[in-house]
């Protein structure tokens, strides 16, 4: 099982940006998906989740409103659309493979991990 995520790159405040993840293996169509991220010198957060079937989508606070996680199961892709951008929003950010179906705000719960996209965000 591999994840690759991709979209990342450097935009200025107020900008969006779209990663990508894709997965290749078996596992995906039933599997819940989560976007983490982390920032330089601090620790890795949760950002947002999605069910097996595209639904119950769950975010962090601090995203809530700007950021929308989607998935195509047809692709086995994930995505994550990113508005109205901030510094505080820099970080590399990783996708993550649930191993139920329900989405969950927990790392410890996700099986499979992506290598991380660098989103930086200029003030």
């Amino acid at each position: 099982v591999q994840l690759q995520a991709s979209g990342g790159g450097l935009v200025q405040t107020g900008g969006s940006l779209r990663l990508s993840c894709a997965a290749s293996g078996r596992i995906f169509s039933n599997n819940a998906m989560g976007w983490f991220r982390q920032a330089p010198g601090k620790e890795r957060e949760f950002v947002t989740a999605i069910g097996w079937k595209g639904g119950s989508p769950i975010y962090a606070d601090s995203v809530k409103g700007r950021f929308t996680i989607s998935r195509d199961n047809a692709k086995n892709t994930l995505y994550l659309q990113m508005n109205s951008l901030k510094p505080e929003d820099t970080a590399v950010y990783f996708c993550a493979a649930h191993r139920y179906p329900t989405p969950s705000e927990y790392g410890y719960g996700y099986g499979y991990w992506g290598q991380g996209t660098l989103v930086t965000v200029s003030s």
